[in-house]
């Protein structure tokens, strides 16, 4: 049992480790910027650097991990991740800090794949392994909280390099010990898709630039068009690659039921309605209402009470209303909540920006489960491991893409007109749920389990331990 404790405190660490990573850059972007010279528009890549190539390098990252052993993965992506967070400490132009979060986002994809089927190696199915599960997905769920609140503290009290330094002794001693400590996972016979990893990430690139360049440049800029160009055409590339590909890093089978390739749709939408306060309220609190970073991480308090709140109450209300309903009403609070924040300028109450993030955090945290429930529900259980992996990447996607469609849409005219177009996915994302859960005759139990097909589906909010087992027990 102490054996067991210790490897669920190392695996539990990692994936606070990253989770933190994913935000605690978020309140020191104004001093970067000030430090580094970077642009408005330009600064947005501080954070896309890092999960386009976690994203896009995610799937291939799980692949690895079945062929070369888990734990050996793991290990590696813990150190890529920690030599990368050095060189971003020490980074002395915007070139070497976007170069460092890259390869940071690579360290993340090698690693946290591993971390759930390392639980499952670790653990007996039952009881031990669902409160394992409890914890890790309670961590997940925290750290991108407390990254906010530790990236103000320490950019307050040191410096913005130490939001990256922190990670150094900690990602050392969680390699370290983990070499040690946790079991190895058998080893797997198979081919890896990097031709399709590598057209992925290319494609998500060249879009992503193209999008954030055009905030600033206009539409018929040279390289906007390029890009624009080139993202699509490696999209094309990637999807001929993965019909023929024996191996392929994403199955493209899983996109024929229409009902699925909504829920991965509707994840794409709701990204930025996530991912845009993080971004454009860090920069307005400090430099236009004039709060410290430390008051900047706290005004998210709220939005993170609301997650935390959507995560107890998810499941008592899809067994009383059902999923229909419970998502229309998410996905219009999270509408409103994008508005309310169009009105936010200058002149404002500090309340009118920090009031609206707990119906963000609500409206967000009521959204995934029925979207998770959709893509999860209806997949045979040998392609469970798949469907998770792609909803992982898509997901992380959601934050790439949005922050570039918002940037764009921002423009000169600055944040109201991109929390305008969040408004505006978030109802594309509301219209196509409503219409993919009544497609899929998806029947509410009284416990609010669903059917799908006829068949009833373990994995639906009635049984919340149990969502995220099938891509435990296959490693993604």
């Amino acid at each position: 049992m102490p054996r067991q404790r210790l490897a669920l405190a190392l695996i539990v660490s990692c994936q606070l480790l990253l989770g933190i990573d994913a935000t605690i850059v978020n309140v020191a972007l104004p001093r970067i910027s000030a430090a580094l010279h970077f642009t408005p528009a330009g600064l947005a890549w501080v954070l896309n650097a890092y999960t386009i190539a976690f994203a896009g390098l995610l799937m291939l990252g799980g692949r690895l991990g079945d062929v070369l052993g888990r734990r050996r993965v793991f290990v590696a992506g813990v150190l890529v991740f920690t030599a990368a967070s050095l060189a971003a400490a020490l980074a002395r132009d915007p070139g070497q800090l976007l170069a460092a979060r890259a390869v940071q986002g690579l360290g993340a994809a090698l690693a946290s794949p591993s971390t759930l089927a390392l639980i499952a190696n670790t653990f007996a199915e039952g009881p031990q392994r669902n409160r394992a599960l409890g914890i890790s997905s309670a961590v997940i769920s925290g750290g991108a909280s407390l990254g906010l609140v530790l990236g103000g503290v320490v950019t307050a009290a040191v410096s913005w390099r130490w939001v990256f330094l922190v990670n150094v002794p900690i990602g050392a001693a969680i390699a370290l010990l983990a070499r040690r400590r946790l079991p190895e996972t058998p080893r797997h016979a198979g081919r890896f898709d990097v031709p399709g990893a590598l057209a992925v990430t290319a494609g998500m690139l060249g879009i992503v630039y193209a999008l954030i360049r055009a905030a600033t440049a206009g539409w018929t800029d040279a390289r906007v068009v390029a890009g624009l160009a080139g993202g699509l055409a490696a999209l094309a590339a990637f999807v001929l690659v993965e019909r023929r590909a024996a191996a392929p890093v994403v199955p493209l089978g899983l996109f024929r039921d229409r009902a699925r390739a909504s829920g991965y749709a509707a994840l794409l939408l709701v990204g930025p309605s996530m991912i845009g306060p993080f971004f454009f309220l860090t920069t307005y609190l400090q430099q236009v209402r004039g709060l410290g970073p430390v008051a900047t991480g706290l005004a998210f308090l709220p939005m993170s009470l609301g997650l935390f709140t959507a995560a107890r109450l998810v499941p008592r209300l899809l067994g009383r209303f059902g999923p229909r309903r419970v998502i229309g009403s998410a996905l219009a609070g999270l509408i409103a909540a994008q508005m309310l924040l169009s009105l936010v300028g200058p002149g404002s109450p500090l309340v009118a920006a920090i009031a609206p993030l707990a119906l963000v955090g609500l409206g967000g945290g009521l959204s995934f489960v029925p979207i998770y429930t959709l893509i999860l529900s209806r997949v045979e259980g040998s392609s469970a491991g798949a469907a998770s992996g792609v909803l992982q990447t898509t997901q992380w996607l959601g934050s790439s893409f949005g922050l570039a469609v918002l940037v764009a849409a921002a423009g000169p005219a600055g944040m109201g007109r991109a929390f305008v177009a969040a408004a505006i996915l978030a109802a594309a994302a509301l219209v196509l749920m409503i219409t993919a859960l009544g497609a899929a005759n998806a029947k509410t139990h009284p416990d609010g389990r669903l059917r799908a097909g006829g068949r009833e589906c373990p994995d639906s909010p009635g049984h919340p331990d149990e969502v995220e087992q099938p891509s435990a027990l296959r490693g993604r």
